[in-house]
């Protein structure tokens, strides 16, 4: 019996396993700054960290003068329908997490909001700045469920504050939008939206820490700046979140739960084996 709870304490650390998050979550979308569903359209000095790609449609206009640095343009090939498949799993996984916030109907500036789910049923506004409290963890995670549009006015902000040990690099940023993005201009934006349909930028915006992904319609762009990759070396804010056994969107478990679990059934093993010795 004992060797049976040993095999069990040896499968559960296997299943519980830390991972990073993002190739779970993201699978090939996560080494795309921006992706299109119909075209992807630039005006100006626009700088793409990352790969550029659009599916199903076939048109990247605009770079030049933007340019794609550390990354490829992908135009309607294998490699962009591959990340559009991918992207979709990750928008219907977040869509379909259980809220432990529900914001409808406030506005995004002025709010502190600690690691969860937050729910709006229809538009989601931001105005002024959104600062997101980390309150130390190494794994936090923010997902916004957004029932329709998401708008952000002139000059906003989403700024990170009391990151982990690890400075950030393994948080998680999702903003899971119904129809459609828009960025207002000079807005300084943080992680990854995935919208239904399009995503619009304004003249100056900036997705430092991010990427803009939309599922049927365009993406457009003026003179902006969207990054992959953090400062601190992360992915993007595209950690922190996985997929169950049964395909849901599930928080990385936390190494100290990991040990806890293990340390429980550890004691199991050792009562068992002591048991059985009497018997």
């Amino acid at each position: 019996m004992w060797r049976q709870l040993f095999c069990l304490v040896a499968f559960a650390a296997i299943l519980y396993a830390p991972s990073t998050g993002l190739a779970d979550l993201m699978g090939s979308a996560e080494s795309f700054a921006v992706l299109g569903g119909s075209t992807v359209t630039n005006t100006g000095a626009t700088t793409i960290t990352g790969n550029l790609g659009v599916s199903p449609g076939l048109a990247v206009t605009g770079f030049p003068p933007g340019t794609v640095a550390g990354g490829t343009i992908h135009a309607g090939d294998t490699v962009a329908a591959s990340a559009q498949t991918d992207a979709a799993r990750a928008y219907n996984g977040l869509k379909n997490m259980a809220f432990t916030g529900d914001l409808t109907g406030q506005d995004l500036g002025g709010l502190t909001l600690t690691s969860g789910v937050y729910h709006f049923n229809t538009s989601a506004q931001l105005t002024g700045t959104l600062t997101l409290n980390a309150q130390g963890n190494n794994n936090a995670y923010w997902v916004f469920q957004i029932g329709s549009t998401l708008t952000t006015a002139s000059s906003s902000v989403v700024q990170l504050i009391n990151l982990g040990s690890n400075d950030g690099k393994d948080d998680g940023l999702f903003w899971q939008v119904g129809s459609s993005a828009t960025l207002g201009t000079t807005t300084a934006f943080e992680g990854n939206i995935l919208a239904l349909t399009s995503i619009g930028l304004n003249t100056g915006a900036t997705i430092s820490n991010g990427r803009a992904l939309a599922q049927t319609g365009a993406v457009t762009l003026d003179t902006n700046v969207i990054s992959i990759v953090c400062p601190n070396g992360g992915p993007g804010y595209s950690g922190a979140l996985t997929y169950d056994g049964a395909g849901n969107v599930v928080p990385v478990p936390l190494p100290g739960a990991l040990l806890l679990f293990v340390s429980g059934m550890g004691s199991a093993v050792a009562f068992g084996r002591r048991f059985f010795s009497v018997s």
